[in-house]
């Protein structure tokens, strides 16, 4: 599993602007946060999704790819900050 956080820098209030991720060896999200710039969050995992775009369809690119779109600042994070974002933010459920 690989663990990441992105900023996404725009000026959209229905997007959000920091996702975090977490990816399978095939770079495909398993679960995913996103938290909106009034505050909110959406999430997203197996065939739920709250508030969320949902889990992307196809692999997550590498983080070197996105970080060359200048709207978007990605870095690898621990599995453990995923999950303490995770129950913070959604609390126990998987």
């Amino acid at each position: 599993m690989e663990y990441m956080k992105c900023y996404w820098y725009h000026d959209d209030p229905g997007d959000p602007i920091l996702i975090y991720a977490e990816l399978n060896e095939d770079r495909y999200e398993i679960r995913k946060i996103e938290i909106y710039k009034d505050g909110s969050i959406g999430y997203a995992f197996k065939n739920i999704q709250i508030k969320s775009m949902g889990l992307g369809l196809v692999p997550v690119p590498s983080l070197d790819e996105i970080a060359k779109e200048p709207e978007f600042d990605p870095e690898e994070i621990t599995k453990a900050e995923f999950e303490k974002i995770w129950r913070e933010k959604v609390g126990d459920r998987e």
